[in-house]
């Protein structure tokens, strides 16, 4: 009987202590590439090179994935299903001269939504782009919230792994 009480007790104090994280996440990470903007820019907006430098979309090869709609248009989407990314979706949202908006959704092991955004800047002498790439979502109760510490790191990884791919792609092609 003693083991069920403590059982019931360890259930509460995890429900509790996810109760007091945080209910949403935003990570921001930056790079300098040696390209202009509208290059830089050209390869998020073109999602079939997505898979070249994301590091998620990485580091399952046996995922499977589809692309629809026209590279820099809103509703350009990238569909993936795979056992170790599960299922999901990035949608172009909108664009301008200097952002890009995307909807990131996840369908599968478990249903979340966030927005992924990017901003580039002309730098240095206009032959470099600052290029910030932001992540921010809700974290449901009680799970997301008590994962939240590891996503966190998790994602900032990502995206330093995921900002170095895209500079060494986009300043590897002799354009």
């Amino acid at each position: 009987m003693i083991f069920v009480y403590i059982f019931i007790g360890l259930i509460v104090l995890l429900l509790v202590a996810a109760a007091t994280m945080p209910k949403s996440y935003s990570i921001e990470k930056t790079i300098v590439i040696n390209r202009s903007s509208n290059e830089v820019m050209n390869r998020i907006a073109d999602l079939s090179y997505y898979s070249q430098w994301n590091p998620w979309q990485q580091s399952d090869p046996t995922a499977k994935s589809t692309i629809t709609g026209t590279a820099g248009s809103s509703g350009h989407k990238y569909a993936w299903e795979g056992k170790k990314v599960g299922v999901g979706s990035l949608t172009l949202l909108n664009m301008d001269s200097k952002h890009i908006h995307f909807e990131l959704e996840f369908f599968k092991p478990w249903k979340a939504k966030a927005k992924d955004n990017w901003l580039f800047e002309q730098w240095s002498d206009g032959n470099e782009t600052k290029v910030t790439w932001q992540n921010s979502g809700d974290l449901p109760w009680p799970m997301a919230r008590l994962m939240g510490p590891m996503l966190n790191k998790n994602l900032n990884h990502q995206f330093e792994q995921g900002l170095n791919n895209l500079k060494k792609m986009c300043e590897g092609e002799g354009n």
